[in-house]
């Protein structure tokens, strides 16, 4: 079973930098495309490239890979019982898209029998593909990474994220203890670069009180091919509703920011 997962790793790879191409040139010409707001969601931003992305991403892969599962952001979820299931985000960091900054990205998983086996996210702006397969590693490009050795807050930044599907409060506290400890954060408008940025060791952490799969399941790999820590996203039919996330450099910041997401939520 490990020639089928490598396979479709290897697959994942090629696949998101053609893609890539595409949404670059979007981007490049976004003035060109319509904005649409996504149903009860007043910040939630979709365009014609999401669309497209998407679409190209699943025409590519009923080719290659007729038997398996598929889950998108924009088209929902075909056959996701099946062994091999596709967890794919066409455009993470839709906003920033739009509004012309360089925090978006395309992310690719692979579920196995419900485990995360391949993770790839591509940022063209930048060109750094951040990629891992199950019990391989992680690596941006071709070097291998892993997470920053920290132990506390202060050791360097967190990365944090919330939308308005929940109440300001399940956020904020966890803001003010971050503060609080001595830690700093930045949100750049899109959680899977943001998981990246931990794998590669940019981050110590990242917290936000609720995600969908698509957002997270490519870089939950990453951090912990890389040596990080991260939550059980799939708890609570966290595939199809998502859940929070949790994810940090190591052990020690991890259960920091465990302690401090469980004062938050009593």
């Amino acid at each position: 079973m490990k020639d089928e997962i490598k396979k479709r790793y290897l697959f994942s790879k090629e696949l998101v930098k053609k893609v890539g191409e595409k949404a670059l040139d979007f981007y490049l010409n976004r003035e060109n495309l319509n904005i649409e707001f996504k149903k009860g969601e007043h910040q939630d931003l979709v365009s014609i490239a999401d669309k497209t992305i998407e679409n190209i991403i699943k025409s590519e892969l009923k080719l290659n890979f007729p038997n398996d599962g598929f889950l998108g952001e924009e088209s929902g979820f075909d056959n996701i019982e099946q062994e091999f299931c596709w967890v794919i985000d066409p455009i993470d960091g839709t906003s920033p898209f739009l509004y012309g900054l360089h925090a978006w990205c395309i992310s690719i998983a692979v579920l196995y029998q419900d485990k995360i086996v391949s993770g790839v996210i591509f940022d063209p702006v930048h060109n750094e593909l951040f990629h891992a397969m199950k019990d391989n590693g992680a690596f941006l490009n071709n070097k291998s990474i892993s997470t920053a050795n920290a132990i506390s807050l202060k050791d360097g930044l967190m990365g944090l994220g919330v939308s308005h599907r929940v109440h300001p409060n399940s956020f904020t506290p966890v803001m003010q203890n971050i503060l609080l400890e001595g830690g700093m954060f930045i949100r750049n408008g899109s959680a899977a670069l943001m998981l990246a940025y931990i794998a590669a060791g940019r981050l110590i952490g990242y917290f936000e009180p609720h995600i969908n799969s698509w957002d997270t399941f490519a870089g939950i790999l990453l951090i912990n091919e890389a040596g990080g820590m991260t939550n059980n996203f799939m708890e609570n039919d966290g595939l199809l509703k998502g859940n929070y996330i949790l994810a940090a450099s190591s052990k020690e910041i991890f259960d920091k920011l465990n302690d401090i997401r469980n004062l938050a939520v009593k």
